[in-house]
């Protein structure tokens, strides 16, 4: 029964995208920024220890490649850019093996381990929000030189712009350094980060953006990291964490409501994929999954990054059984499932 509703789903998303393809496509451009959630590989061009240019990372990947994407393949822009008919990858914006003419159909900024925060991208040493903000500047000046100031115009006016961080805000910094607990409580965090999520979203408007879909936190006591630590409950979900990421999600909904009434011309989204990922996680085998408790690669309880290497003999065959691939971050299979189950309204709001 559920493996035949998954693939009256893919049909129906199939279905959507094929409609979206013959009436010649609204959206002639997918641009993104956020943090590891959607990195395309930003990160292998800097100086941080946050990085996945390097196999098992990308293992699944077209060609086998592993292009910095925190996975064993595809992500969500990219699932994304090939319902739209854009392109089947979004490639990073500082990968020296692109250009303006691949930038003109999708780009990403993206940069894992940042976070709305500041003192979030300090603690690996990532690329800031704002800096992500300076590279789409930086991009515009070269979109409009490559296609002319009309044609530029019109791209970055009807392009869809995705956005998707904050876990790294509360996982990476409030819960792990005392400096934001002591200046703040967590909801009053939260206020705090919405208030830069208001300043960024309102910025790229002000540059152009009319078509944005903001993607809130996943239950992040349910990644495996912060499971392996939950010794107390035999290493079930921190619920603390999941409760801190609905109330978060609330205000950012809140948020995108409020802005769209604001901005003349915005028309955004809450892409909100905190539920699906919760029924995934609690009913893995309702989706075709085995395991979710603990990822793929390694041992799966805390590995990501370099921890996470070719040379772990615990890494397992086949990725496709696991929700997660590393200790953070889902498996190829799992963006696939939490894309398609957002993509239909994506259509419908922007295709």
């Amino acid at each position: 029964m559920a493996s035949w509703l998954v693939c009256c789903w893919v049909f129906f998303v199939q279905v959507l995208s094929f409609v979206a393809k013959t009436k010649g496509g609204k959206v002639p451009a997918i641009i993104v920024f956020g943090d590891s959630s959607v990195d395309a590989g930003n990160n292998n061009v800097i100086s941080t220890l946050l990085k996945s240019n390097f196999r098992p990372y990308g293992r699944d990947f077209e060609g086998g490649r592993p292009t910095g994407r925190f996975s064993n393949g595809r992500i969500p822009p990219d699932f994304i850019a090939e319902a739209f008919g854009v392109k089947p990858n979004v490639p990073a914006y500082l990968d020296p093996n692109y250009g303006i003419s691949d930038f003109a159909t999708g780009v990403c900024f993206a940069s894992a381990g940042t976070g709305y925060d500041n003192a979030t991208s300090d603690v690996l040493n990532v690329i800031p929000l704002w800096r992500e903000l300076e590279y789409y500047k930086d991009y515009q000046a070269k979109l409009k030189a490559y296609v002319g100031d009309k044609k530029a115009k019109e791209i970055l006016t009807e392009a869809l712009y995705l956005m998707s961080l904050g876990t790294n805000d509360f996982l990476e910094n409030y819960y792990t350094f005392p400096t934001r607990r002591s200046q703040f409580s967590v909801k009053q965090y939260g206020d705090f980060l919405i208030g830069i999520a208001r300043s960024f979203i309102t910025d790229v408007y002000k540059l152009g953006a009319r078509k944005i879909s903001l993607t809130g936190l996943p239950p992040m006591g349910c990644l495996p990291l912060e499971r392996s630590t939950n010794f107390m409950h035999h290493s079930g979900c921190l619920e603390k964490y999941n409760n801190v990421a609905l109330d978060f999600n609330g205000k950012l909904g809140a948020m995108v409501a409020q802005l769209n009434k604001e901005l003349p011309g915005l028309n955004m989204v809450f892409a909100n994929a905190y539920e699906i990922l919760d029924n995934i996680i609690r009913q893995p085998s309702s989706f075709g999954f085995q395991v979710a408790g603990v990822a793929c690669c390694a041992t799966g309880t805390f590995e990501m990054s370099y921890l996470c290497n070719q040379e772990n003999p615990f890494t397992c065959m086949d990725a496709n059984k696991y929700v997660f691939w590393d200790a953070f971050h889902p498996t190829e299979r799992t963006n696939q499932i939490v894309s398609e189950h957002l993509i239909p309204e994506l259509l419908s709001r922007f295709g």
